[in-house]
């Protein structure tokens, strides 16, 4: 992308809610921001009400916005829509796969057709978008970037395929990355830790729920920064990445995750009379 009258051009799936949302909805200001003008946007999501309304919102302050309804399962579906944005918009400067799934199975519990779904959403979605954009990308030697989770590193139980399936997310975009550098193309993934969004509400996010606010004080305790992701915060790096401060960036996975990441041996007991575990229970039960 760069600083030219032809506005930024952009395809977010997952748009209607979440990181998706946080990402339409902060793209007009980094653009502003970074010198590059104004952003036309694709909106792509499954829910027709919310990306409606934020489509109208987002046109009301005078973003372009195109709104799509797909189902990313739909294996045509993907393609079909990002046909529909360059065709609309003239061209493509970013792609930013969002849209992603989960379920709560075990793995001795897990359906063939669960397995199969988070596959569908998760890896092989990017993965015909991507293809389908290629030729727009290349001529405006534009980026991807697909929202992947600190999961992908770390096996994150009872959620079945979730783990696997954005593991495959990560190395496809670092494959991407390696083929597709040499058209001026970037390929990146951000992998959030625990964040605030529709998906995480019954984890985490319930305030009425006295589980969901266990959890959440617990894992609070155990994050470096003491604290759950906001949307915001991811959308943040997302834009960083698709923009061009990360002109010189490929092929990377950006953990924003206030740390999380880094305290599997602590909570492990990694020195004698450390547990970050106890001092977790001790914060939860003051």
């Amino acid at each position: 992308m760069n600083d030219r009258e032809v506005p930024v051009r952009y395809v977010i799936t997952g748009a209607g809610s979440g990181i998706g949302h946080a990402v339409a909805t902060l793209a007009p200001r980094v653009a502003e921001r970074d010198g590059t003008g104004r952003v036309q946007l694709a909106l792509l999501d499954r829910d027709a009400d919310s990306i409606e309304r934020i489509a109208s919102e987002l046109w009301g302050t005078g973003v372009e916005c195109l709104p799509l309804v797909v189902d990313l399962s739909d294996p045509a579906a993907a393609g079909k829509a990002v046909e529909e944005a360059i065709s609309a918009f003239g061209g493509l400067d970013a792609l930013v796969s969002n849209a992603g799934i989960s379920s709560v199975d075990a793995m001795e519990d897990l359906s063939l057709e669960a397995y199969q779904r988070t596959f569908d959403v998760n890896t092989r979605a990017t993965f015909l978008l991507a293809r389908a954009a290629f030729p727009a990308l290349r001529d405006s030697r534009g980026s991807i970037v697909a929202t992947a989770s600190i999961s992908a590193s770390h096996p994150t139980p009872p959620l079945g395929m979730y783990s696997a399936s954005k593991a495959a997310l990560k190395v496809m975009i670092q494959q991407m990355a390696v083929e597709w550098g040499c058209h001026g193309i970037r390929a990146n993934c951000v992998s959030p830790g625990p964040t605030d969004t529709g998906l995480t509400r019954r984890s985490f996010g319930d305030a009425e729920d006295a589980a969901a606010r266990a959890n959440r004080s617990y894992r609070e305790a155990v994050s470096p920064m003491r604290k759950i992701g906001r949307a915001e915060d991811i959308a943040q790096a997302v834009l960083f990445l698709a923009g061009p401060r990360a002109a010189h960036i490929t092929g990377v996975d950006l953990p924003v995750d206030g740390g999380l990441s880094l305290t599997v041996m602590p909570l492990t007991g990694g020195a004698p009379g450390y547990r970050l575990d106890e001092i977790a229970q001790e914060a939860t039960s003051r």
